[in-house]
């Protein structure tokens, strides 16, 4: 029995190493592709907001003074870097100067004592494929979290500028995008171009609750498969990291198969152990 619990232990250290690997290449690849992501996305973000003020809005857009047309672009630009950065701090984390290296270690020196008694975030195993999924997942929501922040960020400006209509009111418009986003297939959906909403809301009549009114909106919604799609190099590297995905999934597989013929093979040893004849 010492011997099958030895041999299934070894079993499990080679696995564990095999994931380690895997969680390299994982990283390195997730690195590539938002690297490659937070530019697509820069371009993405530009050209969807071009759709907008040119077909989408072209009156309301006209209307502007070419200084207010120059810093709503100037405000895009500045927008689509900063998600570009956000990005890329999910797998990079940002360099600490050494001024901000001196401040945090003076306060961790005058809050030492607080800090012990509060809970650390425990750091992951990169051996453990249950830790790499969850931290795979978190990734990929976050992603995706970026990418509404910095849509619905897009459309007030372009709203605050005049091109978005006036009568709906920031809560509104963000509702609205959100609602369309959880529900691409909506039926007051129109086809519009990639990377926007084309949709139609009904605005009640705040004295009036029976009066209402039908309003057609374009509003920008970055996509993750549109933004993928019109980047050759973006859907490739995605394709790299489902490979790794499915690497990750066999590994795991065998991994908890192995933790379980452990468990089952301690505890047949532990009742040979404790067993006595009357």
């Amino acid at each position: 029995m010492a011997r099958a619990i030895e041999r299934i232990e070894k079993d499990i250290t080679e696995l564990k190493e095999a994931i380690r690997a895997i969680a390299h290449e994982l990283n390195l690849a997730y690195t590539k592709y938002i690297n490659t992501l937070g530019s697509a996305l820069q371009k993405q973000l530009i050209l969807a907001s071009y759709y907008l003020c040119t077909q989408g809005y072209p009156d309301e857009f006209l209307n502007l003074s070419l200084n207010q047309r120059q810093k709503l672009q100037q405000s895009l630009r500045k927008l689509s870097q900063q998600a570009a950065k956000e990005l890329i701090s999910y797998i990079q984390p940002p360099e600490v100067t050494q001024t901000e290296a001196v401040v945090e270690i003076e306060e961790e020196e005058e809050n030492e004592e607080n800090e012990e008694n509060e809970q650390q975030p425990q750091a992951l195993d990169p051996s453990n494929p249950i830790e790499l999924v969850e931290w795979q997942q978190n990734l990929e929501e976050e992603i995706q979290e970026t990418l509404k922040k910095v849509s619905q960020s897009a459309n007030i400006f372009i709203q605050k500028t005049g091109v978005l209509p006036k009568k709906l009111p920031e809560p509104i418009l963000v509702a609205a995008t959100a609602a369309a986003a959880a529900s691409e297939a909506s039926s007051n959906m129109i086809p519009s171009p990639p990377n926007l909403l084309n949709l139609v809301i009904e605005i009640r009549n705040e004295e009036d609750s029976e009066d209402s009114s039908l309003t057609q909106i374009m509003a920008i919604h970055l996509r993750l498969g549109e933004i993928e799609f019109a980047e050759a190099t973006l859907l490739s590297e995605r394709k790299a990291i489902r490979n790794i995905l499915m690497q990750l999934n066999k590994l795991g597989r065998e991994y908890q198969k192995r933790q379980r013929e452990l468990k089952i093979a301690e505890a047949e040893a532990a009742w040979r152990a404790s067993w006595f004849e009357d």
